[in-house]
Order: structure tokens, then C-alpha cells, then sequence
């Protein structure tokens, strides 16, 4: 994913979930939309660089939509709409790959509808097998740790619940993490954030939904996909928010 019209910018403040401020190069204030509605309190830091993507449009309220923050010396994509594109294109291009898998992949398709939810991504291959991913972007991280979520998140939760519902119908299904940033060891869930999160994604892989996390290269401007990085359900992470 390469971000055609990227400025750098020096984060002011969130004035809200969707909206905030940063100061440009030559000083000018702007109001930017947040691609992203988690809390990042430990990344949108006043004074902080941050990635601002042009994009005027007369039906906008704001020219700038802010894509990603750099925390110390690395980036952190925190474009929501961003992980559903990784995974689809990684799993046509074969850099993804889902251990399960049975034969080649034969058909892929975005958001299909399953019961109460509708999955990121459904896929079938040339030996029949069918299943779901639902993809999760992960931007939370702490000494090389990375979380999710880093809010409560009940449609998240629902999500799991259902995949489950799917591996009892016949699908092959599992939930995959985008890790938006790049120096990782393993990659894990809050359970201090949403404990029925991690209680729901325990009971997802006893039904044998296998959960998968892929870590990105990530400047300014451009995010790829890099590699596949340990998930372990049960490591204790620590908040950097927390006291």
C-alpha cells in the first residue's frame, strides 16, 4: 500500500474519536481525520510525527486523513481500512499463508455475510474446502509486545463467536491479525482490556479456528506485508497506559 500524497505533520491533540489537530511543516494548523477509532493514547502524543494523507474532496470536512504516528524509531500504521487490503491481496499473491489449507486457492471474496456477521474474507479452494478470515488490524504494542484490542470491542467478540459457529457447519475459519507496525516477537490479546474477548477467541481455538498474525514493514508513506509472527493467547501483556 503505498500513500500517493503523504505529508509529515507534528500531532497537536484528539479533539475526538474521529477528528484531530497537527501542525504542518510551514507551521499551518490543520484538522485531520483519525483513520482509526481505538484509544491510541500511547501513540498520539502532542508533538509526535505523523503521517497526514492529502485527499481534498469539496464532500470532506477535513483535506487530510492521518495515517500513521511514529512512536520512537518506528511507524505505526493506524489506517483501519488497511488490514482488510493486506490480507486480501496476501492471500492472492501467496503471502499469506493458512495452515489448514487444503489445495489451491480457487476463489476469494470480501465481506461475506455468515449467520449475524459478515467476515472480511471468504475463500474456497480447488479441493473444495471453504472457510472464513476475519481480519484484525493490531496497532497497540508495548517493549515488542503487540495487543488487541486497545478498546473494548464487542462486534470483535461476536465475530469469534460466530467463526466458532462456522467450524461446527464445515468451514475451515480463522482470525488473522494485520500487525500495522514492524518489530514484534509475538503478538497476543488484551485480556485486561476485554477478558470475554480472550475467554471467546480460547473457546474459537478448541473448535479448532486457528488464529494467525502477520507483522508490516512501515514508513510514512507505504506499508507492506513482511512475515508471520508468533500468537500466544497467553502471555501476560502489560498496558503502556496503565500506571
Amino acid at each position: 500500500m503505498n500513500y500517493k500524497n503523504s505529508i509529515l505533520a507534528r500531532f497537536i491533540a484528539r479533539d475526538n474519536r474521529f477528528v484531530a489537530r497537527a501542525q504542518l511543516l510551514d507551521g499551518q494548523e490543520v484538522v485531520v481525520h483519525v483513520k482509526n477509532t481505538g484509544r491510541g493514547k500511547e501513540i498520539l502524543l502532542p508533538g509526535a510525527w505523523v503521517s497526514l494523507e492529502y485527499c481534498p474532496n469539496s464532500k470532506r470536512k477535513t483535506a487530510y486523513d492521518l495515517v500513521a504516528v511514529k512512536k520512537q524509531d518506528q511507524w505505526i500504521n493506524i489506517d483501519s481500512q488497511l488490514p482488510n487490503l493486506l490480507a486480501y491481496e496476501g492471500l492472492l499473491h501467496k503471502e499469506i499463508i493458512l495452515p489448514k489449507q487444503e489445495g489451491e486457492l480457487s476463489f476469494v471474496k470480501r465481506e461475506v455475510r455468515f449467520e449475524h456477521s459478515r467476515f472480511d474474507l471468504y475463500y474456497e479452494t480447488t479441493k473444495g474446502q471453504k472457510g472464513f478470515v476475519e481480519v484484525k488490524g493490531l496497532t497497540l504494542e508495548n517493549q515488542g509486545i503487540g495487543a488487541f484490542p486497545d478498546a473494548p470491542t464487542l462486534r470483535g467478540e461476536k465475530h469469534v463467536l460466530e467463526l466458532i459457529d462456522s467450524q461446527k457447519e464445515g468451514f475451515t475459519s480463522y482470525i488473522l491479525f494485520i500487525v500495522q507496525f514492524e518489530h514484534i516477537h509475538l503478538a497476543t490479546i488484551h485480556s485486561q482490556m476485554q477478558p470475554s474477548l480472550t475467554k471467546a477467541i480460547a473457546s474459537a481455538q478448541q473448535a479448532g479456528v486457528e488464529v494467525l498474525a502477520y507483522n508490516c514493514r512501515v514508513s510514512a508513506g507505504e506499508v507492506t506485508l513482511k512475515n508471520r509472527v508468533p500468537f500466544d493467547l497467553a502471555y501476560p501483556f502489560v498496558d503502556p497506559n496503565q500506571p
